[in-house]
């Protein structure tokens, strides 16, 4: 693709994707970044790495710590849930979660970190008694009480954990998030949606990074997490080999 662009008479500007460059190297890390560590990363000088961070904190993809170091605003996490939304992961996914609704009869969700909450991109309800009419693809699920939220939080990283808190987002308890994390998935209690309850799990792109929850949902009267964590894994391990 590139080749093509540059054979057209076209080439991509070497100091935006330099630029660019640093909101990656912020991405893959767990924590703020000094100046001096983003310079040394980049391979460019201190003066023109601070020019460079100036321009994406004016743009709003960046903020400076009390201690000098810098970090993503939220405005990208906002971003890469667009990125989410536009990818159309409800529609690429419905197959496999129609048949886990036959196979195991009750409702499947799926849902995406949207802001301080989260947010059903795609429903897919048994044929049994509907678990909640005014559950639908749209609503907005607590990141603390939801087995989804629970999930989409326990396996993001701790700068993204961070920067909700900053955001005044109420996050499940820390040894809650890392039992999450060991186990690979999440059960709510019942409490973000009365009279229901549900078990989650991540959804990972091709880079190892969790970008949707798959859930299955049930009236709490038959809620049996034992017989459903099995094949909402197998669903998972589907949904982690699509393109």
């Amino acid at each position: 693709m590139l080749e093509a662009r540059e054979a057209g008479g076209v080439r991509p500007l070497s100091s935006v994707l330099k630029t660019l460059q640093l909101l990656d190297l912020l991405g893959k890390s767990d924590r703020p970044m000094k100046l001096m560590e983003l310079a040394a990363a980049s391979g460019s000088s201190r003066a023109t790495t601070y020019q460079k961070l100036l321009t994406l904190m004016e743009a709003g993809w960046l903020e400076q710590t009390e201690q000098g170091s810098y970090r993503l605003s939220l405005h990208a996490a906002l971003v890469g849930e667009t990125a989410l939304v536009q990818a159309n992961l409800g529609e690429r996914f419905a197959h496999v979660m129609q048949e886990l609704v036959l196979q195991v009869g009750e409702t499947a969700s799926l849902a995406v970190l949207n802001g301080n909450c989260v947010r059903l991109v795609r429903r897919v309800e048994a044929q049994q008694v509907a678990v909640r009419a005014d559950v639908k693809v749209g609503t907005l699920l607590s990141l603390n009480d939801s087995s989804s939220g629970r999930v989409l939080t326990a396996f993001s990283s701790p700068a993204y954990r961070e920067m909700l808190q900053r955001q005044g987002a109420v996050l499940a308890r820390p040894a809650l998030l890392k039992q999450i994390a060991a186990q690979g998935h999440a059960i709510s209690e019942g409490t973000d949606t009365p009279g229901v309850q549900s078990v989650a799990m991540p959804v990972f792109d091709a880079k190892g990074a969790c970008i949707a929850a798959l859930s299955l949902v049930t009236p709490a009267s038959r809620f049996a997490p034992d017989k459903l964590i099995g094949p909402l894994r197998e669903a998972v391990q589907t949904l982690n080999q699509l393109k």
